[in-house]
């Protein structure tokens, strides 16, 4: 269940109810792809990070270590011992962009196996079924993403099959939702709203999968290197025809700017692989801006990444020693890394709720969107 708790002009400040535990939002969902946060970052680690909710992938688990392994070590929770929710996700984004070999048809989409070459299939039915033996609180419908820019004649196309895709997305986990043996019988489903850069086409198809009564509606096929602006527009153009009562997530996205910007635009949930990829390459988000921490400046730098950050990292370790790390290549380096840019992401969520609660948002805006995205040692 989710209530809408207070609104500040279209940004929202709600309260998610799941089998696994409740969601605060608006809510940063940390990617765990594999069943891991990439750079050795346990789920024991996330509940020190402040993480609300972790993300998998049904693509990549689907191949390895197999959804059937882990319905038989008793679900994804348990695999990975994380007992709060975890959402995730089709499998859809993977097949078009990993696969280099792909035949879409009305039942779904044939491809070979990133990894070895071998052949698969994925439709409705079986996105369905593999995230059903994942066990997640939360799975998101199999759809088709297009490639953007793309014409208009097949984003409308695309958009349709998508319609038909969730209505079988639909009827297939409510069938395994009733089943005694499977792992989470109170699965949620949310669809995924289409049509590239196309306002017409994004409102028509809202308009479409909103009378399905899903449990939540995401925004996907954005954020894949359209200018921003483009994005904003079009989160605009979808939000007044997207359901006031249930939670809105904008896939892929992003920096710490795009999140205060979609929360302001009436955005839930968001993810992004960015905190944790640019971690491990020593590029971490601070409350004054960005730092690259190889940089010479930091040789002798005793202060913590940011004096303003109480992460495990912060309150231990040193600027210089990070430095130090990532030269020398050691691991540890990109791991206190990215636990430094996981507490500031989930930190960040934290404050955009305190501001909405607050009645103050706006100003938080006007304070921090523009200086997020500083870079504060540019140059040096």
């Amino acid at each position: 269940m989710f209530t809408l708790l207070k609104t500040e002009n279209t940004a929202r400040r709600g309260r998610f109810e799941t089998v696994h535990g409740v969601i605060e939002t608006p809510v940063f969902m940390n990617v765990g792809t594999s069943a891991a946060i990439k750079g050795a970052v346990s789920s024991l680690d996330l509940i020190e990070l402040k993480c609300q909710v972790e993300l998998c992938n049904t693509y990549h688990l689907h191949i390895r270590p197999g959804d059937k392994v882990i319905y038989e070590m008793g679900g994804l929770h348990r695999f990975m011992n994380w007992s709060r929710p975890i959402l995730t996700d089709s499998g859809g984004f993977q097949v078009f962009s990993l696969a280099k070999l792909r035949k879409i048809k009305e039942e779904g989409v044939y491809f070979r196996s990133h990894l070895d070459g071998k052949k698969l299939f994925i439709g409705p039915e079986e996105s369905m079924r593999i995230q059903s033996h994942l066990g997640s609180t939360i799975a998101m419908a199999f759809d088709e993403c297009v490639e953007n820019p793309a014409p208009k004649s097949y984003s409308k196309e695309s958009c349709d099959r998508t319609v038909r895709w969730l209505r079988r997305s639909k009827a297939e986990l409510a069938r395994l939702n009733s089943r005694e043996d499977t792992v989470n019988p109170r699965q949620l489903l949310f669809g995924i709203n289409q049509g590239c850069t196309f306002e017409d086409l994004r409102i028509e198809h809202m308009k479409q999968i909103r009378e399905l009564d899903l449990d939540g509606y995401a925004i996907g096929g954005l954020a894949v290197g359209e200018p921003t602006e483009e994005m904003y527009r079009i989160i605009e153009a979808v939000e007044p025809y997207m359901p006031k009562d249930k939670p809105r997530y904008l896939m892929g996205v992003g920096t710490p700017s795009n999140i205060i910007e979609a929360v302001a635009r009436g955005v839930d949930f968001f993810d992004c692989v960015m905190p944790s990829r640019n971690a491990r390459h020593a590029t971490v988000f601070t409350w004054s801006g960005i730092m690259h921490l190889t940089n010479q400046r930091y040789v002798l730098d005793e202060r913590p990444i940011d004096p303003e950050c109480d992460c495990p990292t912060c309150r231990s370790f040193t600027r210089s020693y990070i430095r130090h790390l990532f030269k020398a290549d050691e691991q540890l380096g990109g791991r206190l890394a990215v636990m430094h840019n996981l507490y500031f992401y989930n930190t960040l969520m934290e404050r955009i709720r305190n501001a909405l609660d607050e009645g103050r948002f706006y100003e938080f805006r006007a304070k921090y969107s523009e200086l997020l995205a500083s870079r504060i040692d540019a140059g040096r």
